[in-house]
């Protein structure tokens, strides 16, 4: 065999290798949005909470102790709604249901399509917050101008570690359309 021939399958070998790291990085990073999630489900990190609703279970209310939800709203860089909490704050029973709006506003002639993902805080107590029912459980079509008052029903959870006695719910939107590589209708 010639040196040409050995020089030209060592290259086609090199260039199916390198496909292969390209295809193996793609896949890598398109999977890594649902294996962050997942991790973060099960080990509770980053204040990730469930994203579906959870049955009501014991709802028996604990009197004797209050606890302060802080809301924190925001929308990330290049989404133009307006977005924010009907109160920035309330006390909490454990173990009560407690509702909660949050108003969002299409600032663009466009529709837009967007998703809201919560985060609780402190890391400890995101699995002590039971969503009911939460407007992040879907993505949200808004037209031009529009304007939405959305509910969000939750329980704080009477396991609550004594030492916790604030926590802080925190939802970013962001476009769907953006994030999908799509245009804006």
């Amino acid at each position: 065999m010639s040196d040409a021939a050995v020089r030209s399958q060592a290259n086609r070998r090199l260039a199916l290798r390198l496909l292969g790291g390209v295809a193996a990085a793609f896949a890598f990073g398109f999977l890594l949005v649902p294996l962050y999630d997942v991790i973060c489900d099960v080990t509770g990190l980053n204040g990730k909470t469930r994203g579906t609703a959870v049955a009501m279970a014991e709802t028996q209310v604990d009197t004797s102790r209050t606890v302060q939800v802080e809301f924190i709203s925001a929308t990330m860089p290049g989404m133009p709604w307006e977005f924010s909490a009907g109160q920035p704050r309330v006390s909490v029973h454990p173990g009560e249901i407690t509702t909660v709006h949050f108003r969002v506003r299409n600032m663009t002639a466009s529709t837009i399509t967007g998703q809201a993902v919560p985060s609780v805080s402190p890391g400890k107590a995101a699995s002590h917050l039971q969503k009911l029912d939460c407007f992040c459980f879907k993505q949200q079509t808004l037209a031009p101008g529009e304007v939405r008052d959305m509910p969000v029903s939750f329980i704080v959870d009477r396991r609550l570690p004594d030492d916790v006695s604030a926590l802080t719910l925190s939802y970013s939107f962001f476009a769907v359309d953006a994030a999908a590589g799509g245009s804006r209708s």
